[in-house]
């Protein structure tokens, strides 16, 4: 803290002191109200004067001191209660003489119960005509400046609880991320989908292409890994007989941080028997624009410099028919180019990437894809036809056994869904999972590790299943408005302070 917080510390400790020797508890265990300060606004709000003055509301509210005005022996005082402000109206000799000493001990920040009745004052302000006033915590450390509030980034990522006394729109970033989450349990429950949990802490390091955290269960002496995706449990309730389930869950990656990347974040996941990607598409479409309707009722979001349009239908391109379409310059890569090994090396060289490891052609086309493609995908666009050594888990298309059936979902350039008909034929899933070993072997730590116990619950059939995983965070992201992970994360990691 600086000087000017030490001495404003000083002097609110003191005024603690002072409050408790009159007689009020420093740190009260209770008190009963009779509505919110949003409840007492959203009610009365057009009630005029006199129809105040004949019901006579009587009101007990608590709430957080945003400003304090004295005049002589009367004063206001501003309080809220994080989404609302209402205003209170002390006169020194309606209330005693105890209750005006503490009111004139209370400090911006400090939170106090208020009891009194209803009235508009002079200028037309909703305001509590104060008869009882309680101490309810006392703010030692000042609060941010109403006028200049608290911008700093890194002291609102740090210090959260600061950042929603000072900005009441992070608050309704988050009210919204929960109405987003609890639309999507709607959804999914009104289509006969069943809610399920499942281990965060995993004997293997498997599910989807990551670096894991790594942990120790001492009792079991065995190694642990945070989980970096539920898919493989899922999928092993499919075989069970569960032919719909959803998860919202917590993933962990241990990898790098950014705007889009927080190393745990939620995702949610969903599994339906009998069904391929195709369908998971056009339930994804249903999905994100119930949601929009719901939460922002509006089809068109500005986001960033773009206006997302959500009408479907939503775009759907081949892999290489995008790498095509955003091809720098006239001259464009054929299909055929973008399919043969040596082909695909000598375009990547062409655009200056650096391909040395790269030893698939499946992997030197999503490499132009991320380079070329993905930065101008800014409307709703599902990306289909993946190559299989990209896609470990998928099953084979029909048409073209080079390309999986699978899709992911791109909105304003960021992957916001993942999706594929699953692969369900056990030797073909441990030989993909042999051959992302071998990926391992030769340095890939993200390659994924072989799952014997998945294999075997394939061995004892799941029928033909279609898959997804939807970063929620990224779609929060999307329907608030933020262009950061940290915006829409209550608590972010990052460094420890010095």
């Amino acid at each position: 803290m600086n000087e000017i917080e030490n001495d404003q510390t000083e002097q609110r400790r003191r005024n603690l002191e002072q409050i408790v020797s009159l007689g009020y508890a420093a740190y009260p265990h209770r008190y009963d109200f009779t509505h919110t300060i949003s409840q007492i606004v959203s009610k009365y709000a057009a009630a005029s004067r006199e129809e105040l003055e004949a019901e006579q509301v009587r009101v007990r509210v608590a709430g957080r001191i945003r400003a304090i005005r004295k005049m002589g022996r009367a004063a206001f005082i501003t309080y809220s209660d994080g989404r609302e402000s209402l205003q209170i109206y002390i006169r020194s000799n309606e209330v005693g003489e105890r209750t005006w000493q503490l009111f004139n001990l209370l400090d911006l920040g400090d939170l106090i119960g208020a009891g009194g009745y209803l009235f508009r004052t002079k200028t037309g302000e909703l305001s509590i005509h104060l008869s009882e006033l309680e101490f309810l915590a006392k703010a030692l450390l000042p609060p941010p400046d109403k006028y200049y509030g608290l911008h700093d980034k890194e002291t609102r990522y740090r210090q959260r609880y600061v950042d929603l006394i000072a900005n009441r729109q992070v608050r309704e970033v988050f009210e919204k991320r929960a109405a987003i989450i609890r639309e999507t349990r709607r959804f999914f429950d009104e289509r006969g989908y069943l809610e399920v949990e499942t281990p965060m802490l995993t004997p293997l390091a498997t599910g989807a292409a990551a670096r894991p955290f790594v942990t120790h269960h001492n009792a079991l002496d065995i190694t642990l890994y945070a989980r970096i995706a539920p898919e493989l449990y899922l999928k092993r309730l499919v075989v069970g007989g569960l032919d719909r389930v959803y998860e919202l869950n917590r993933n962990f990656r241990n990898e790098g941080l950014s705007i889009k990347h927080n190393p745990e974040f939620t995702m949610l996941e969903f599994y339906q028997a009998y069904s391929d990607y195709c369908a998971l598409m056009d339930l994804t479409e249903e999905l994100l624009c119930t949601l929009v309707d719901k939460v922002c009722r509006a089809r068109v979001l500005d986001y960033g410099e773009h206006k997302i349009t959500f009408e479907r239908p939503w775009r759907r391109l081949t892999m290489r028919e995008a790498v095509m379409e955003y091809w720098p310059g006239t001259c464009k890569p054929s299909l055929g180019e973008l399919t043969e090994f040596e082909s695909l090396k000598m375009l990547a060289a062409s655009l200056g990437l650096e391909t040395n490891g790269v030893s698939t052609a499946g992997a030197l086309l999503g490499l132009l894809f991320e380079h070329v493609a993905e930065p101008h995908l800014i409307q709703p666009t599902f990306i289909t036809e993946f190559p299989i050594e990209l896609s470990p888990l998928s099953k084979r298309s029909e048409h073209d056994s080079r390309f999986a059936d699978r899709f992911e979902l791109f909105i304003s350039n960021m992957e916001i869904a993942n999706g594929f008909s699953e692969l369900n034929d056990p030797v073909e899933q441990k030989q993909r999972f042999e051959e992302q070993m071998r990926l391992r072997e030769c340095g890939d730590e993200e390659a994924m590790v072989i799952d014997l116990d998945y294999v075997r619950a394939l061995s004892y059939g799941m029928p033909p299943t279609a898959g997804e995983g939807i970063g929620i965070d990224r779609l929060v992201m999307l329907l608030t408005g933020q262009r950061s992970i940290r915006d829409v994360i209550l608590f972010p990691h990052m460094r420890p302070e010095r």
